[in-house]
């Protein structure tokens, strides 16, 4: 379950920025904007600690006191700290825009990026874990915009502004005070090293909890039937534990080394300039507002190292978080690309040619598959579980991408035929058809942008559908909750064939749609499988033997090969594979 994405490297992360930073280009009028506001906050603050030396100096320390002059310090100094106010709360207001702005266009390309990956990726990867990069992966980010990004870009106009104030005040004094810097850099590049191994692995947990926690709800029926609950428990405990364990060095990483070391520094610093003006006023005057104002400016350029230094665990998270996201985003399991071309599909005649395949790239789960579905017959696929029925249906409706042989359609290669095409002539039945939140019309239609009501009610009146829908209140306005789990395994089934009739498929495929259907509408869907068929070419993946029996050609699969073939009569004579597992299946209903 838990993922294999590298631990990043100080350049992999830097990377992952500079690529996380470029969402910020298309809005580069709201950075103007922060920026200015945050370059005149910033002229705020390093204008107070002025104002008030002025002030020590020339009217407190010779307590002169002329009213005009003091005004003006009064107004002058409310005056900045209300611009400073002002444009710190815009200044962050842009940044948070801007930030809500980023996610949204990163989330949509992820889920763009993710639309066009194979099966390959989400049969090996767990649904929790892609919901857990979509979500919590893109919130650490948004955290890191709205949170980390002013204070760094605060931090750095605070530090070099202090430096430049403090350059005014003593030119000596502030050549000794740089001294201290490369203390801070030397903590801040060990904490970055060594925290974003924790952060990863505190990322990569709560990716395994979602994925755990997604399995555990979706399964969870079969969980109580078989009494599986402190099994399930004791598992999500354990990972549970393992987040925490990493989240708590991450805590004690960050606050009893990185924030001591920093506020440590910081003293240091303001003793060593407090003794500088101490040994200093025994050679020369050295005024009480110049060593207001000095270690004012001190204070604040430690003040947004320490802030950056609290943040930097949320920045690190965000690194690591965006990492996870682009490594999703990279992944080379792309669905079959189709080219753009006019080719069509007329007749619906199927034919593969020596076609093998494998999962993995070294076992092969088919082996030399040759045989043709002419235009209106239907051709079942029977053997036992794992014998390559599946991957046949996978391979011929562009799930996955075959290397060797090939599989045709009206004489044109499956491979160059657009992808428009493949999906508004091949209709797909799954065994578990799968229902979206909404109505029972949508559903039908799948938000298809042309087709009509009439449209709905014409494939669902088909299929044997129309009744059942009637019967609801609200008809086919009827609210579908997720996966349908209100409506009964046939209703299920019979909207999905209302689904696929609705787009005149010229090929049905048929996964085992008649493995789950409960007796009270398991007529109706026979009846709707027989007019369905008529006329269109069938693939059909049988697991009950009794419901092909009138197929043109059924194919027997073992271990990825076609092992027999031929009419359920010429089959049952043979006296192989088939013959013994249709045998088989009426002894079960005898007894």
């Amino acid at each position: 379950m838990s993922e294999t994405q590298p631990q990043m490297t100080s350049k992999e992360q830097m990377k992952t920025l500079g690529r996380l930073l470029k969402y910020t280009l298309p809005f580069k009028s709201l950075i103007v904007r922060a920026l200015s506001l945050l370059i005149l906050t910033t002229a705020a603050s390093m204008a107070v600690p002025y104002i008030i030396k002025v002030f020590i100096d020339q009217y407190l320390v010779p307590r002169h006191f002329p009213g005009n002059d003091l005004i003006v310090i009064l107004v002058l100094f409310i005056g900045v700290e209300l611009l400073g106010a002002l444009t710190a709360y815009f200044s962050l207001y842009y940044l948070e825009y801007l930030a809500l702005k980023v996610i949204q266009q990163l989330r949509i390309d992820a889920f763009r990026d993710i639309a066009n990956l194979g099966m390959r990726f989400y049969d090996q990867t767990p649904s929790g874990s892609i919901v857990s990069r979509l979500t919590n992966d893109t919130e650490a980010i948004v955290e890191m915009f709205t949170g980390v990004l002013a204070t760094f870009l605060i931090a750095i106009f605070m530090v070099m502004s202090s430096f430049i104030m403090m350059f005014v005040l003593d030119i000596k004094m502030a050549f000794f005070a740089m001294c201290f810097v490369p203390l801070i850099v030397l903590v801040l590049a060990l904490y970055r090293k060594y925290a974003s191994v924790y952060f990863y692995e505190t990322r990569r947990k709560l990716s395994d909890l979602n994925a755990k926690l997604g399995e555990s709800i979706e399964g969870m029926k079969i969980i109580q039937v078989f009494n599986q609950e402190q099994r399930l428990k004791a598992e999500f405990e354990t990972i549970n534990r393992a987040h925490y364990d990493y989240m708590l060095k991450t805590i004690r990483f960050d606050g009893l080394l990185l924030r001591p070391a920093i506020t440590l520094i910081s003293t240091l610093s303001i003793v060593a300039i407090l003794a500088y003006f101490g040994m200093l006023s025994f050679k020369t005057v050295v005024t009480a507002g110049t060593i207001y104002a000095f270690i004012q400016y001190m204070q604040r350029f430690f003040e947004p190292i320490n802030q950056v230094s609290q943040n930097l665990n949320i920045f690190q998270q965000a690194v690591v978080s965006a990492s996870r996201v682009f490594h999703m985003m990279d992944n080379e399991d792309l669905a079959p690309v189709q080219p753009e071309n006019a080719s069509r599909i007329t007749a619906g005649r199927i034919e593969f040619k020596n076609v093998s395949f494998s999962y993995d790239g070294r076992h092969d789960v088919l082996k030399n598959i040759d045989f043709t579905a002419e235009p209106g017959q239907t051709v079942a696929l029977v053997g036992h579980t794992g014998s390559g029925k599946s991957s046949i249906i996978n391979l011929f409706m562009r799930f996955y991408e075959f290397e060797r042989g090939d599989i045709l359609i009206d004489g044109q290669s499956v491979k160059n035929i657009p992808k428009g095409e493949l999906k508004s002539k091949i209709g797909l039945v799954l065994q578990d058809p799968f229902m979206f939140y909404g109505s029972i019309a949508s559903n039908i239609k799948l938000y298809h942008p042309t087709m009509t009501f009439e449209q709905i009610e014409g494939a669902a009146k088909f299929v044997y559908a129309h009744d059942f829908i009637m019967k609801f209140k609200d008809g086919y306005d009827h609210k579908v909750i997720e996966k349908g789990s209100t409506l009964s395994s046939g209703q299920r089934q019979l909207i999905a064939f209302a689904r696929t009739m609705a787009i005149d498929p010229k090929i049905l495929i048929l996964d085992e749609a008649t493995a789950n259907i409960d007796s009270e509408t398991e007529e109706l869907i026979q009846q709707s499988l027989t007019k369905m068929r008529h006329g269109r070419t069938t693939l059909a993946i049988a697991h009950r033997l009794s419901t092909i029996q009138d197929a043109d050609l059924i194919l027997v699969l073992h271990q990825g090969e076609i092992v027999e073939r031929g009419t359920h009569d010429t089959l049952i004579h043979q006296g192989g594979i088939y013959q013994k597992m249709y045998q088989l299946q009426r002894n079960g209903k005898t007894h």
